[in-house]
């Protein structure tokens, strides 16, 4: 599944390397190429698969980089997953509890970061959770892009330092948005 040429200088990074870019539509065109390729690669699978991070969410600055969540019922099929990605040109990363982590890249940029983890998992729920919180509260996605922006300034070749320190505002906005959740459910009578 190799990029086509005009892709280049819309989507891909240098690896290390935290350069912000205005949010654009064609990151959601990115995503939905992607998708296609993945849905037939995953075919045997039951999966649902969702585009999340920074450039899945209207308005967000973001490092040009495709974040794709696919969730699977269970990680059982690690291994098969893995042969199954590496056969088809993604770099396999790690494998933490919870997750799969790949990504994929075309003339040395990372063009994009494949996560699959169980759809009833955390992993799931707060990729998931945090999207939804900023595309429903533009004040609280301000304050994420002021963030990134200071720390994309301090940390330009330093992605795994500029990611650390979001974490604690990550944090705050899972915690905000599992009480928003709670908040909004019906109440049970006694």
């Amino acid at each position: 599944m190799a990029l086509s040429w005009e892709v280049i200088g819309i989507i891909g990074l240098v690896t290390d390397m935290v350069k912000l870019e205005p949010y654009t539509n064609e990151w959601k065109n990115e995503f939905e190429k992607e998708k296609e390729g993945l849905s037939t690669l995953l075919n045997d699978f039951k999966v649902d698969i969702q585009h999340v991070g920074s450039t899945s969410i209207e308005g967000c600055c973001a490092k040009p980089i495709i974040d794709i969540l696919i969730g699977i019922e269970s990680l059982d099929f690690s291994e098969k997953l893995i042969a199954l990605f590496l056969e088809h040109g993604y770099i396999y990363k790690f494998n933490v509890p919870g997750e799969i982590y790949f990504k994929k890249q075309c003339d040395g940029l990372t063009t994009h970061h494949i996560h699959i983890a169980p759809i009833q998992g955390q992993v799931w729920k707060n990729q998931i959770l945090f999207r939804d919180y900023l595309r429903l509260h533009p004040e609280k996605l301000q304050e994420y892009m002021e963030l990134k922006q200071d720390l994309a300034i301090q940390y330009p070749d330093e992605r795994d330092r500029y990611s650390k320190e979001k974490e604690d505002f990550i944090l705050q906005i899972l915690f905000d948005a599992e009480n928003e959740v709670i908040r909004k459910r019906p109440k049970k009578e006694i």
